[in-house]
């Protein structure tokens, strides 16, 4: 259901990525730093869960200045090619839609828009066929992993910059403990150390441990913190390059979890993905040069398989730990997200307007058309 609450300012969907600079845990004096400009993590994406079900997320319908942009959910099943929209009803979704569940149950929570100052939340365990319904009563950040969840729990990253903690029964009911407050993991004493700001992104270790990613000011090593004994502690790799580096993602999958790396700033920077399997020993992979680009939009598959949207109609991807990045044909226009299909094959889902076009990438390096959804958007319903 779409324009359930009155017109307001859409929330903004832009937030600051994670900076990480070297020597979180070295000691001796800190030279100062001037910290990279900001790079935001778009919320289109897609992942896959253990049981082999993928999720995508994607932006459909008109102008966002004229509230006419809504974000909508959609599902694969398991061995199957083909798409279905379930966005759960009832909530303006305007502001964005983040997700969490590679391992069990999906949560959903809703960016703030309109008149929203809170973000509603929905689960499902069946595939989007049927959905709970839950509260975060703050408004969680406009960031793609502001939400974890493991078997047990779930961990929101506020647009303050706390982070609160449930269990999956008190996430459905709405009774959320703070973990971290405003502050908190820079005032840890690995957060000092790094000279860390506000955390933008959370994650679960498979054991599950829960980490966050904040922005630094020292060069060389990610901002990656896991929750141990009270306090916040250094997660992150080492980034080769000596440069100021930005979390872009941490993401959580069925065998670990995945950070998004940026590196650098302006014309030379770069990205790298790294994979951790306990939260504390990684695998980085080589630097992707952007060539002054962007990355428009990130996701994961099967096997710790990462792919990027980058600007200029480029795509990249990472088969898994330890591969070299392979170049994907330049995806069909209007192209929202990616997602690894059937047999590792990837798949494109462009938006034109109210419907979303699916294609194939075929062995032969061409992209095909597989599929056409007509989404019932609502235009002016937010007004």
């Amino acid at each position: 259901m779409r324009g359930l609450f009155p017109r307001a300012a859409r929330a903004g969907l832009g937030a600051a990525a994670a900076v990480a600079l070297a020597g979180c845990a070295a000691s001796g004096p800190v030279e100062p730093t001037a910290p990279a400009a900001a790079v935001t993590a778009p919320l289109a994406t897609s992942m896959t869960t253990a049981q082999g079900q993928a999720w995508a997320i994607v932006a459909m319908g008109g102008p966002a200045a004229d509230e006419d942009l809504f974000w909508e959910l959609l599902t694969r099943l398991p061995g199957s090619s083909q798409w279905k929209l379930v966005t759960p009803p009832g909530v303006a979704d305007n502001g964005g839609l983040v997700a969490a569940g590679s391992a069990g149950p999906l949560t959903v929570a809703f960016e703030p828009s309109q008149d929203l100052v809170f973000s509603p939340l929905a689960q499902t365990s069946n595939g989007g066929r049927t959905w709970g319904t839950g509260l975060l009563n703050a408004a969680v950040a406009a960031v793609p992993d502001a939400l974890a969840a493991d078997p047990g729990g779930r961990l929101a990253l506020l647009n303050d910059g706390a982070i609160d903690q449930a269990t999956t029964s008190q996430a459905a009911s709405g009774h959320w403990a703070q973990l971290a407050a405003p502050g908190a993991v820079a005032a840890s004493p690995a957060g000092r150390a790094c000279q860390a700001a506000r955390p933008t992104a959370v994650a679960y270790t498979p054991a599950g441990t829960p980490l966050a990613a904040a922005s630094c000011a020292r060069p060389g090593i990610a901002g990656i913190f896991a929750r141990e004994a009270g306090t916040w502690r250094p997660s992150g790799p080492a980034v080769p390059g000596g440069q100021p580096v930005q979390v872009l993602r941490l993401s959580q999958t069925p065998t670990g979890d995945i950070a998004v790396l940026w590196e650098g700033a302006s014309a030379g920077a770069s990205v790298a993905a790294a994979w951790t399997g306990d939260g504390t020993r990684w695998t980085v992979s080589p630097v992707l040069p952007l060539h002054g680009g962007g990355v428009t939009a990130s996701g994961t598959g099967p096997g710790g398989a990462l792919w990027v949207l980058l600007s200029g109609d480029r795509a990249r991807a990472l088969a898994g730990p330890g591969g070299p990045w392979r170049e994907l044909p330049e995806p069909p226009r209007g192209t929202a997200t990616l997602a690894v299909g059937p047999a590792g094959r990837y798949q494109a889902l462009a938006v034109v307007g109210a419907h979303l076009v699916v294609y194939r990438l075929t062995s032969a390096g061409a992209w095909t058309r597989a599929q056409v959804i007509a989404v019932p958007i609502q235009y002016g319903s937010s007004s």
